[in-house]
């Protein structure tokens, strides 16, 4: 049974795993391969979410994967979880990568992304997650920057008509980009 909280800190359920870059993990030209990240960034969204919820918790959306700077074979790779929303049933996991040239130790950052996952119960309803305790303003700022990424992606839903392929209007929005419609 899963103790019950009402509330738990950020850094509760704070999680960092480090794995070396080998070159199975490389992709043609010689760098980390950005699939082989995104399923590490998968694994510590869960284990992060799951570590606050005490829940099974599966991934119900990726925000914001920027690759800002490439990982070379050899470097130690450090992924740092923390939640930085709760909702009902629902977290936001901010996960920051950092890559390490180990013989330089020269770390460099290359990605913070943002999972939301879902907490669910063992007939695989939707659970409810404790509350979230911030102790500092980073976590604060943390919290209403994600309130913020949500609003941005309603208005972006709401935006989201469908156009009307037949106008002029819409035809000529096409004009500066490098195409040639053919139908």
């Amino acid at each position: 049974m899963k103790p019950n909280f009402s509330h738990k800190t950020v850094e509760a359920s704070q999680v960092t795993i480090s794995e070396l870059m080998l070159p199975s993990h490389s992709n043609f030209s010689g760098k980390i391969h950005g699939g082989y990240i995104l399923s590490l960034l998968d694994q510590i969204a869960f284990a992060c979410a799951s570590k606050h919820s005490g829940a099974y918790c599966v991934t119900a959306s990726v925000d914001t994967v920027d690759f800002l700077n490439p990982i070379e074979i050899g470097e130690l790779v450090t992924m740092k979880a923390s939640v930085n929303y709760v909702g009902r049933s629902s977290m936001v996991v901010g996960i920051r990568v950092e890559s390490e040239n180990i013989q330089s130790g020269y770390v460099k950052h290359c990605n913070s992304s943002y999972f939301t996952m879902v907490a669910k119960n063992e007939d695989g309803k939707t659970t409810q997650v404790p509350g979230l305790i911030l102790k500092n303003e980073k976590e604060v700022h943390r919290f209403l920057k994600a309130i913020k990424r949500m609003e941005s992606k309603k208005e972006r839903k709401q935006s989201n008509t469908r156009l009307d392929l037949s106008s002029e209007e819409s035809l000529n929005k096409l004009s500066d980009y490098n195409i040639k419609i053919d139908f």
